[in-house]
């Protein structure tokens, strides 16, 4: 398929015909938005070239909006439903994101640097085209699960503002309701997810640019909730104060409905593999396929801990307010009234665009005649039909679980493959050079490794029981020995079944993108900022002013205490409205700062 520079600046679009005929089919109205959408072609069956690579504030931006998102109010709120200590928690965060970080520096970015394509295309070389289209499938069906959930989240936030503002009595979702309860939840979800596709059919560069005007508010927001609610569970005179309500209020390592109490090791393993789809499991090769280094893998730092280890406390701070609902629409109001409200809807939007968009690309590669665009409103069909259902945001701990377990065998084999196989003097690409529909070793390790990990008890009542069940290993500790196993039968499968390199045979070397090719574009960071006009400075001003003044806003009611309940409320109170007025002025600021330092950086 013929591939042109996209006038985005960021893909290329498939060339379907003259100027002339392309005008006839503007005329016709369904043609024409076609022919705009297929503009947005972003690489998907091609490695990225070296002019449309990003500079490292597109990834820091993308990791800190996806990841201070929606779900951090939900698994936030449930570590504190599952009985986590205080300590556990706070150390078993730390350690856990310092090991997805590193997964996505030195697991997944330098694949994705050197290769230049999404994972979706390059497995294919690797597994084979008849396995690629199960993966692929099975991929972005967890992805539409994992986008759902964010979708929810953001559907409770609506419905608690609709019936605040409105004085509506829509029905919310409860704890262990599993299909949807309402119709007007029904009619809020189909809404969003419309939505959330129409953002992520932009690509990319667009979702990135949403991320930066959004996720330097979302994290201010969080705290802010969190220091305001904090006078509801004791009086925090110091660090000795603040902690014994952290162990006694909040995190008591007591399991709200019972269960099974998680600890140090069980806070830091999850942390590690929330995300292991993306890093272990090479999804984010989507992602890092547009770095100019692969040491652009530690931006993920910003999403790790601005997200999943402040914005999880700070939830679970908010949650312990609550009490036992898992409610995040009502967290937040409670927490930040309007302003914490549309917190959860953009949270929540800003982590399902990026995922809906994967899911796309992994679909991509069952529908090759269709344009990205179309793939993309098919997941995101799929994702709002999903979304009905509560279950899947109520249950997130285990689903996020189950996905990074799914898919996690398979970037074990594509790690092998791409670093190992070389140096055991096994060939790469094999499946491939030897025309091979399916790669049985991929496809025998990735089989072992579900059935010997995968939950099915979880599914059968107890009635099949998986062998590290029966071996008492725990959901959250199941995928590392797994990926071992993965790793290490597939190279004894591939090495048995035809990968044993022929003698002079040349090894492939993968170029990077950013060191060949044509001239990449300069770093926007080397633009200079003076050539921006002063009512742009004047905005930035104000955005900063504006995300200072939400913590003083939140200190305010913080200091005032919780000891005289009319006192706190009022102070509440003028908080929540306040709140609402300055986020008014930074969205307005930002965005113009935003729009001016693109115009800049194109120009």
């Amino acid at each position: 398929m013929p591939e042109t520079s996209s006038p985005l600046g960021q893909g290329s679009t498939s060339g379907q015909g003259s100027p002339s005929l392309e005008a006839a089919v503007s005329a016709r109205g369904v043609g024409a938005l076609a022919a705009r959408l297929d503009k947005l072609y972003e690489y998907e069956r091609r490695p990225v070239s070296a002019d449309k690579l990003h500079d490292g504030r597109y990834f820091a931006a993308m990791f800190a909006g996806e990841h201070v998102a929606g779900t951090e109010f939900v698994i936030g709120a449930l570590f504190v439903h599952w009985g986590a200590g205080a300590s556990d928690l706070v150390f078993g965060l730390l350690l856990g994101n310092f090991l997805a970080v590193l997964s996505w520096a030195f697991v997944c970015a330098p694949i994705a640097t050197r290769v230049r394509l999404t994972l979706y295309w390059y497995v294919r070389r690797i597994i084979g085209p008849g396995l690629t289209v199960v993966y692929n499938l099975v991929n972005a069906l967890l992805y539409c699960c994992l986008a759902a959930a964010m979708i929810g989240v953001s559907a409770s936030a609506v419905v608690m503002g609709l019936n605040h503002m409105l004085g509506l009595r829509l029905v919310h979702p409860g704890l262990t309701d599993v299909y949807p309860n309402s119709v007007g939840w029904v009619v809020i979800v189909l809404a969003i997810g419309a939505l959330v596709v129409v953002l992520a059919i932009a690509g990319f560069k667009r979702l990135s640019q949403f991320s930066a005007v959004c996720s330097p508010w979302m994290f201010p927001i969080f705290l802010a909730g969190a220091l305001a609610t904090l006078p509801k569970l004791g009086d925090v005179r110091g660090f000795s104060e603040l902690w014994a309500i952290a162990n006694e209020r909040i995190w008591t390592g007591v399991a709200v409905h019972g269960g099974v109490k998680l600890g140090f090791w069980h806070v830091a393993f999850f942390a590690w593999f929330a995300n292991l789809a993306m890093h272990i499991g090479l999804s984010d090769m989507a992602v890092f396929r547009y770095a100019r280094h692969w040491s652009y893998g530690f931006y993920s730092a910003f999403g790790m801990y601005l997200g999943h280890f402040c914005a999880w406390i700070c939830a679970g701070i908010m949650g312990a307010v609550l009490g036992s609902q898992l409610n995040p629409g009502e967290m937040a109001n409670r927490a930040a009234g309007a302003a914490g409200l549309i917190c959860v809807l953009l949270a929540g939007w800003t982590t399902a665009n990026p995922t809906i968009y994967r899911a796309g690309l992994a679909l991509q590669i069952i529908t090759p005649n269709w344009p990205r665009w179309a793939v993309t409103v098919a997941a995101g069909g799929i994702t709002t039909i999903v979304a009905l259902f509560p279950a899947i945001f109520m249950k997130l701990l285990d689903f996020v679980a189950i996905y990074g377990l799914m898919l996690m065998p398979i970037g074990a084999i594509i790690v092998v493959e791409h670093w190992l196989f070389p140096k055991l003097r096994l060939s790469q690409y094999w499946a491939e050079k030897r025309r091979l529909s399916v790669n049985p070793a991929a496809l025998i390790a990735w089989l072992v490794v579900l059935v010997i990990c995968f939950p099915i008890e979880q599914f059968t009542g107890g009635a099949l029981r998986s062998p590290m069940e029966l071996m008492g290993v725990h959901l959250f500790f199941r995928w590392l020995p797994g990926w071992f196993i993965a790793a290490g039968l597939y190279v004894l499968l591939a090495a048995v079944m035809g990968s044993k390199a022929v003698p002079g045979e040349p090894v492939e070397k993968p170029i990077d993108a950013a060191r060949g090719g044509p001239a990449a574009r300069p770093d926007a960071a080397a633009k200079s900022a003076g050539g921006l006009p002063g009512f742009a400075w004047v905005a930035g001003g104000c955005a900063v002013l504006s995300l200072a003044a939400i913590i003083a806003l939140a200190l305010r009611v913080f200091l005032g205490g919780g000891a005289d309940e009319r006192i706190y409320n009022d102070n509440m109170e003028s908080y929540k409205r306040g709140l609402m007025l300055v986020t008014v002025i930074y969205f307005a600021a930002a965005v113009v700062w935003q729009l001016q330092r693109e115009k800049l950086r194109e120009g």
